[in-house]
């Protein structure tokens, strides 16, 4: 299949082609996309020639029409980079005889309704619906128009198209982002979930709707498509958010990741726009002469993972827990992990010690079981032993369910 994608190296279209050079390459080999290959993709953007238009549009089984300008120092340029450029593109097709799909990525506030009415830049997305509607009323090539809602996601530029890149840019960066209403509600479309539909469409498997004013109706047989994931937040909440994440590094909180939650979408977003510098954070060591012990990361419902380091023949631990469990991994050195069952028997003797002897060589996770006194000793002579601890519930002081007791 041959792919035409004009604005190619814009938000959008650099994330589209990154995805459909990837199933070009072999690098996504995800069954249901290999029905496109072979696949060659024509990048088409500002500094493409007239001729390159010309013939890809001649050669293209699909056509991405992504190309638009969002903001013009003179509002006239609306109609130039938007309808204008639609009417080229199609122009191109149609002397060529070819009828293939063309896709054109128009804008919510192509309705003209609400906070949109009045909108030169709405005025030229619908313009530009209307020719490509107009076009295949006359050829017969499928048209798929989708009017996108507020897009986000990695390499959309801040102070331009998008208020989330701009809060994420200065949030990123130590800025208090500006914020006149914050009860004001977004519909928010992240870019994979968008390119996930792009490549539905490449297949056939679009999603059509009609709209009710700013609402799309799922309709099968309807003019406009769309993108059956979106989320909705308000401005405030949005902030608030990312705020949360900036904080992260110091309580060390994961933010939720839940499949499909704006929360994962929006931290992945934020996370695009820190300085290649700002990748690396300090965390706080607790170090003693046994060693050091520090936390990595915390969760609100999955508990907590820390970084144990051991010096040659110290024992650490000697206690149990009621509830609380944990997962032990040398990840360098050699340890001795013991654990006995607290009380004693029908006999009333000690109950048995479990013991294994584990190291970094050969990975493996010890579990420390509730109701079991457990202990960690490297025993090497030489080398620090560094073990990966992993506890189902943050380390809470006023109910620190820990109790001493050698094993």
């Amino acid at each position: 299949m041959k792919v035409l994608v004009t604005g190619a190296r814009g938000f959008v279209g650099s994330n589209l082609c990154a995805a459909l050079k990837s199933i070009r390459d072999g690098k996504d080999r995800r069954e249901r996309y290999q029905a496109l290959l072979p696949l060659e993709v024509f990048e088409c953007d500002k500094d493409s020639s007239a001729a390159d238009l010309e013939a890809w549009c001649a050669q293209a089984d699909f056509v991405f029409n992504l190309a638009g300008v969002n903001r013009p120092k003179d509002p006239s340029e609306f109609a130039e980079g938007n309808s204008s450029f639609v009417e080229e593109l199609l122009g191109l097709c149609e002397k060529s005889g070819n009828r293939c799909p063309v896709m054109l990525a128009s804008s919510a506030q192509a309705s003209l309704e609400g906070r949109f009415a009045g909108s030169e830049y709405g005025k030229s997305k619908l313009a530009g619906e209307s020719a490509l509607r107009a076009y295949a009323e006359r050829t017969g090539a499928p048209a798929l128009i989708y009017r996108f809602p507020n897009v986000y996601g990695k390499w959309c530029r801040p102070h331009y198209n998008s208020a989330v890149a701009t809060f994420c840019h200065q949030v990123a960066h130590g800025e208090e982002p500006t914020v006149a209403d914050p009860s004001i509600c977004l519909e928010l479309l992240y870019i994979d979930d968008l390119v996930t539909e792009m490549l539905d469409a490449l297949l056939g498997e679009e999603h059509r709707c009609d709209y009710e004013g700013l609402e799309a109706v799922p309709n099968e047989a309807g003019p406009f498509c769309r993108v059956p994931v979106t989320d909705r937040a308000t401005l405030g909440e949005i902030v608030s958010m990312l705020k949360g994440f900036r904080a992260a590094r110091r309580t060390l909180d994961v933010p939720d990741a839940g499949e499909g939650s704006l929360s994962k979408k929006l931290h992945a977003t934020y996370l695009s726009y820190l300085d290649a510098a700002d990748f690396a954070y300090p965390l706080k060591m607790n170090v003693d002469a046994r060693g050091s012990f520090t936390e990595l990361l915390r969760t609100a419902d999955r508990g907590q993972v820390s970084i144990n380091v051991s010096k040659p023949g110290v024992t650490k631990g000697q206690h149990w827990h009621h509830t609380k469990w944990e997962k032990f991994c040398v990840v360098s050195g050699e340890a001795l992990i013991r654990l006995r069952r607290v009380g004693a028997d029908a006999e009333g003797r000690p109950f048995p010690v479990a013991e294994y002897r584990v190291s970094g060589d050969d990975l493996t996770v010890v579990e420390m079981v509730p109701g079991y006194t457990h202990s960690i000793t490297n025993a090497s002579d030489e080398r620090d032993l560094v073990t990966v601890m992993w506890c189902n519930e943050c380390f809470d002081p006023k109910r620190p369910d820990t109790f001493g007791e050698e094993v």
